[in-house]
């Protein structure tokens, strides 16, 4: 079977220097902040062009923070997109501001600048595009439109860790910007894991005490905050990852271009590396009309797949107190029903992608 991601194969490549970090860790007896969560904040500000990194819990903790420091309060409106994972919608819910979506564009999956600008009403505050699949969103039209009208911009990087907009880093695009260090994504703890980035000193401040309890020193509590703190030991595994974060980049970026080498006459629609952007591909997603066969087909050759995401925000259940009904974001709604994931993860091989690319083959499929 070649799964979809294979935490394994990566924990055993590193498994000397992540057990001696972990080690580390048991010593000092620093579980929950301390220096490792301090030295991993430096570095991977560092690394997304920012100032000051504040390491959390959760990439959905990040986004809820930095919403609040970025003056996000209730009844506030919040402009995204309906095609993301829900922790994006569920932040802005949990301050009580309110999620206003606008339609992707149908190559990059990412906001469409277009119809950003006639979303905006006098309750706007800030704006969350998503670097979705790990391909950043058309980032200076969405900046333009945000300074022209006041607005935050608070970047949802939770599936982008490395990529950049033309050369710059996302992460240092925004007023903000959110990761997620789930296990699975580009860059992933062994547990849960976030950090919220910005070179504003104003955002940093308050994203550091709403961490923790709101405090700027121990038991004096300046703002009413949260647990949200990073362990120690997802601190330590992460500084080693990062070191190879880069070099694992690169064999995602190849096994892209191997993709689309073997796919080019498949019948499915690869994913569209914009010309602006350097892609990361945390997902691998092609697009096909027929996507129960094409899931079959694969799975009868053992080969795992994913949908990301089948059904968009605006039309779950959760989320119909917003008001919004099918129809209303086309593109979001396409997507979501032809969109499949194939196996994508540094450790894939070559004759993997290969056979990956095959079965795809087997029959033809019509967008």
């Amino acid at each position: 079977m070649i799964p979809l991601v294979d935490l394994k194969a990566q924990y055993l490549s590193i498994k000397h220097d992540v057990d001696a970090a972990m080690a580390r860790v048991m010593e000092t007896g620093q579980f929950v902040l301390g220096e490792e969560v301090e030295g991993f904040e430096r570095e991977f500000a560092a690394y997304s062009g920012a100032a000051q990194g504040i390491a959390l819990n959760s990439g959905t903790s990040a986004l809820h923070l930095a919403l609040m420091a970025a003056g996000v309060t209730r009844d506030d409106e919040v402009i995204t997109v309906p095609f993301t994972f829900v922790a994006t919608v569920a932040a802005i819910g949990y301050i009580g501001a309110r999620a206003v979506f606008v339609d992707i564009d149908p190559k990059t999956f990412t906001m469409d600048p277009a119809q950003l600008e006639r979303a905006i009403t006098s309750r706007t505050k800030a704006i969350v595009p998503v670097h979705l699949y790990g391909q950043p969103a058309d980032m200076d039209p969405l900046l333009d439109i945000a300074k022209r009208h006041g607005l935050k911009v608070i970047e949802d990087a939770c599936q982008a860790h490395g990529a950049a907009y033309r050369g710059r880093p996302v992460g240092s695009l925004g007023d903000a910007a959110c990761y997620s260090f789930y296990p699975g994504k580009n860059l992933g703890a062994y547990g849960e894991g976030g950090m919220v980035v910005t070179s504003d000193p104003e955002i940093a401040r308050t994203v550091r005490m709403l961490r923790d309890w709101g405090q700027e020193k121990k038991y004096h509590h300046v703002l009413k905050g949260f647990n949200y703190r990073m362990e120690g030991l997802q601190g330590s595994i992460l500084r080693v990852k990062l070191r190879h974060l880069e070099r694992w980049t690169e064999a995602r970026r190849q096994h892209a271009k191997e993709y689309a080498g073997h796919l080019r006459d498949s019948g499915v629609e690869m994913p569209f590396d914009a010309p602006y952007a350097r892609h990361v591909y945390h997902v691998y997603a092609v697009r096909t009309s027929d996507r129960a066969s094409l899931q079959r087909v694969l799975q009868s050759n053992g080969i795992a797949s994913g949908i990301h995401y089948p059904v968009p925000v605006h039309l779950q259940l959760a989320y119909a107190d917003l008001g919004y009904k099918q129809g209303d974001f086309p593109e979001s709604e396409r997507a979501a029903n032809e969109v499949l994931s194939l196996p994508m993860y540094p450790e894939l091989s070559q004759t993997d992608v290969e056979l990956i690319a095959a079965a795809v083959k087997q029959e033809a499929y019509v967008i």
